[in-house]
C-alpha cells in the first residue's frame, strides 16, 4: 500500500519571536480592560513558565495526532479487507497510482467514492480512456446528414466577372475524411466567368448553371455516386461530382 510515514515528533523549538509575540498578547489583554488591568496580570502566567508549558504540551500533542491517524488508517483498512479479493487487489494497485495524498482521510474517501459507484477501478478519471474515433455516416439519407459545411470563401471576379463562392465541407462515409469543395458556374463554356452561388433557374424554366463539386480524399466509386445523388437531390441545378487527385510532388521539390 501507498502510506506516508507520520514525520517523527519534534522538541518545540522555542524562538525569540515567540517570545514576543506571548508577550504582546498579554499585553493586549490588559489593555482592552484597563480598569481590571492588574486583576488580568496577576493572573497571566510568566513567559518562562509558558514556554516550559508548550514543551509538554507540543509533545502530547504530537502524540494524540499520530494515535488519531493511526486509528483513521486502521479504519480505512478494516473497509478495505472487507472487498473481495479480486476487487481489493485492483484497490490496491490502483491506489498506489493515484494522484490522492497518501493520508488516511484520503484514502477513506478513495474506498467511498469506489463503494457509491463514482469511481470505476477499471476507469480512473486520472487516466485517459477515450478511443479517437471518427465520425462515420453510413447511410445518409440527405447531403446535410453525410456532411457538414466547414468553410466558405469568394474567388474569382474582376472587371467583366462577378465573384463566387467556394463552400467546403467534410464528412466520413466510412472510407476516411472527404473533402468536399462546391461551386457553382456557368453551363455555357463561353460565358467565361463565373456566378453567384444563388443565381436559379431562368424565367422560361431552364437552367444556366451548375454545381461542381470536388472530391478530395479516399473516395470509391458507390460513394461518389453516393454523394452525387445526395447533392442533386439537395439542388435543382444539374450537379457534377468528381474526384480530385492529390498533386504529386516532383522528388526533391519544397
Amino acid at each position: 500500500m501507498r502510506f506516508r510515514r507520520w514525520p517523527r515528533p519534534t522538541a518545540y523549538r522555542e524562538t525569540p519571536r515567540k517570545r514576543a509575540a506571548f508577550l504582546r498578547k498579554q499585553r493586549l489583554e490588559r489593555e482592552a480592560l484597563p480598569l481590571f488591568a492588574e486583576a488580568i496580570a496577576a493572573r497571566q502566567r510568566d513567559v518562562d513558565e509558558e514556554m516550559a508549558h508548550r514543551q509538554v504540551w507540543w509533545i502530547d500533542r504530537e502524540r494524540e495526532l499520530r494515535r488519531q491517524r493511526a486509528a483513521r488508517w486502521r479504519e480505512a483498512r478494516a473497509k478495505l479487507f472487507v472487498l473481495h479479493d479480486s476487487i481489493r487487489r485492483k484497490v490496491r494497485t490502483l491506489w498506489r497510482t493515484c494522484p490522492y495524498p497518501a493520508d488516511p482521510a484520503s484514502f477513506a474517501d478513495f474506498l467511498h467514492q469506489i463503494a457509491v459507484g463514482r469511481l470505476d477501478p477499471d476507469r480512473p478519471p486520472w487516466v485517459f480512456h477515450q478511443k479517437t474515433q471518427a465520425r462515420i455516416t453510413t447511410n445518409p439519407a440527405t447531403f446535410d446528414e453525410a456532411f457538414r459545411q466547414i468553410g466558405r470563401k469568394s474567388v474569382g471576379g474582376g472587371p467583366s466577372a462577378a465573384p463566387t463562392e467556394e463552400v467546403l465541407f467534410c464528412g466520413n462515409l466510412g472510407s476516411g475524411i472527404l473533402l468536399l469543395t462546391s461551386r457553382v458556374r456557368a453551363i455555357d463554356p463561353n460565358a467565361g466567368f463565373d456566378i453567384l452561388p444563388d443565381h436559379r433557374a431562368t424565367d422560361d424554366g431552364r437552367t444556366e448553371h451548375r454545381v461542381d463539386i470536388d472530391v478530395r480524399g479516399n473516395c470509391s466509386v458507390p460513394d461518389l455516386s453516393l454523394i452525387q445523388r445526395l447533392a442533386q437531390a439537395a439542388d435543382t441545378r444539374p450537379v457534377v461530382v468528381r474526384r480530385v487527385r492529390p498533386v504529386a510532388h516532383a522528388p526533391g521539390a519544397q
